[in-house]
């Protein structure tokens, strides 16, 4: 690690800053500081929180074209793509935890039995400590920023693990948050395999982790040495069910662009279609022309067609797409050196399909007929619970029936993508696509201490004696009434 002295942006002393990522010698030191920085209470304040909010907000509107460029470098990501799913997503989540930080930092108080109706009964939010946000390289700055604007509000300290494979945008970040953010309460460590798992090796108060399923497995085994609490956010095979009557040619544009967004590499993207041969035949036609919209005939020209991260990622969707026994309607076409895979539509695809055995996540959409509306709800109870799951209808039943027959982490009907935008919707997974949820109070909940609280008096002492040795039948018979929940009715239980 280098080190050097630069001014503090806001001018008003000297910081130490990182000049570029720490290595594995360094980690420990980094974790001690921001640990004596978290014992001293430095994040409790909600001013500081404040203050730090303000600042991921200046680092984002204050390099936006360098945060552009970057995004362009390792994904080729159009400025139109990186703004909405990166840099304003970002801004708006920040935004929201500052005009709700007051709110959710305020203690919940709870109802109260007999016993204890002169106490003050309720739940304090506390920070968890030090956390570890590690971030996935198909939105690079969204999947760091967004976790760490919800450990900030909780008042956490933060270790921050870029994924490596988006080089660009992990060195822009390793160099702007210590420039914009408390260099003793929050720090970067970039770096492959080695340096994460030797990041893990040490205590953290929680971790959170957007990635593969394969990794996660790798992040609960180095988490359950600590017993440290984690957060899974990974991915799945999210199906997209379209039945009944629905506009075809808005339901194909939905689909497309939901599906292409980022050239598919979104663990939100509809990964595969079920529907029937009748909508089949028509959906094809009014892809075709979505897709010729949107990217032109001529996809591989056009600026607003994403590519794919690394040659290892495009050699494995190749071979997916070889594998496979379905038959190309639209697309296909590829070239190595630019990383380049077209938008792709393949029809005839059976459940035991190699595009059906993982997350495919890239710009290859496969779809499956079924003859009924149970077929599909089956087809996907089948399979593990996605992260996210898609009904196309215009028959609210079966929107309400797909609905209520199935899980996942999120759920939208007629359309893609788009509810994972909102910040008062909690975004996680559920099984094997995940465990906990963020965005808005959903991640300041996450990176926080719900403390049960009660604080009583001396008074009232010649009641409390009932509890006392020697035990009475007459007093345990006062007690149980004073404390014991009574039934209300059908609509469950009330505490007196």
């Amino acid at each position: 690690m280098t080190e050097c002295e630069t001014p503090d942006r806001r001018g008003s002393h000297l910081v130490l800053c990182m000049t570029r990522c720490v290595g594995m010698e360094g980690q420990k030191e980094i974790i001690d500081r921001l640990r004596r920085s978290f014992c001293l209470g430095v994040t409790f304040p909600e001013q500081f929180r404040l203050a730090q909010l303000d600042a991921v907000l200046s680092l984002v509107k204050e390099n936006e074209t360098l945060i552009l460029a970057a995004l362009h470098q390792d994904l080729a990501k159009p400025k139109f793509e990186a703004v909405l799913s990166e840099i304003d997503m970002v801004m708006n989540e920040t935004c929201f935890a500052i005009n709700n930080l007051r709110t959710w930092m305020q203690p919940e108080y709870v109802g109260k039995n007999l016993a204890t109706k002169l106490d003050d009964c309720f739940v304090r939010r506390e920070p968890l400590g030090v956390v570890l946000i590690i971030g996935a390289w198909n939105y690079p700055l969204q999947l760091i920023l967004l976790p760490l604007v919800a450990a900030i509000a909780a008042g956490n300290c933060a270790v921050l693990k870029p994924s490596e494979i988006s080089q660009a945008t992990e060195k822009l970040l390793a160099e702007l948050i210590p420039k914009y953010l408390s260099n003793e309460c929050y720090a970067v460590v970039c770096g492959g395999a080695e340096e994460t798992k030797a990041l893990l090796e040490n205590r953290f108060n929680h971790i959170f982790y957007t990635g593969s399923q394969k990794v996660a497995r790798n992040i609960l085994q180095a988490a359950a040495v600590h017993l440290t609490p984690v957060t899974l956010e990974l991915g799945g095979k999210c199906p997209c069910l379209i039945y009944g009557k629905l506009d075809i040619k808005a339901a194909a544009k939905r689909l497309a662009w939901a599906k292409f967004f980022n050239a598919g590499q979104s663990c939100v993207a509809p990964d595969y279609v079920l529907c029937t041969p009748q909508i089949q035949a028509s959906l094809i036609p009014a892809l075709r022309e979505a897709l010729e919209t949107f990217y032109t005939v001529q996809p591989q020209q056009c600026p607003d067609v994403g590519r794919i991260v690394t040659d290892r990622h495009w050699d494995r969707l190749i071979k997916m797409l070889g594998g496979s026994a379905g038959t190309v309607e639209i697309g296909g076409e590829s070239d190595k050196e630019e990383k380049y895979i077209a938008p792709t539509v393949l029809v005839d695809v059976k459940e035991s399909d190699v595009l059906m055995e993982e997350e495919i996540f890239g710009p290859i959409l496969p779809i499956l007929t079924i003859q009924t509306l149970e077929d599909g709800i089956n087809f996907m109870n089948r399979r593990e619970p996605p992260l996210a799951l898609y009904v196309f209808s215009d028959e609210p039943q079966v929107v309400g029936k797909v609905l209520e027959q199935t899980s996942s982490g999120g759920f939208c009907s007629n359309d893609g993508i788009v509810h994972m935008t909102l910040p008062e919707l909690p975004f996680g997974g559920v099984g094997a696509s995940g465990m906990g949820s963020y965005h808005g109070r959903w991640g300041f909940e996450t990176f926080t201490h719900r403390r049960g609280c009660m604080l009583r008096g001396w008074g009232l002492e010649q009641i409390n004696v009932l509890r006392y040795p020697p035990y009475q039948e007459t007093n345990l018979g006062w007690l149980r009434w004073a404390t014991v929940i009574k039934k209300k009715g059908w609509g469950g239980c009330v505490v007196l």
